[in-house]
């Protein structure tokens, strides 16, 4: 019978611990759309904090112009 290895590989994805305060407000409904959605509220603020950064528009204060 051939050996089976047990293959462990460098883990690729990286993630950090970072602790925030939210609205009260937001964490029911954060709470709400987990359990309907059957994802953690981790899963749910990742994928926020994602669209958000991936759609967001800057505009800088002294020049009024979104491209600054």
């Amino acid at each position: 019978m051939k050996e089976r290895k047990f293959v462990i590989k460098p883990k690729t994805s990286t993630s950090v611990t970072l602790t925030v305060r939210i609205d009260g407000e937001i964490n029911d409904k954060l709470e709400e759309l987990a359990l309907k959605s059957n994802r953690s509220r981790n899963e749910l603020v990742n994928m926020s904090l994602r669209y958000a950064l991936e759609n967001h528009q800057f505009i800088a204060e002294d020049s009024g112009d979104p491209s600054a």
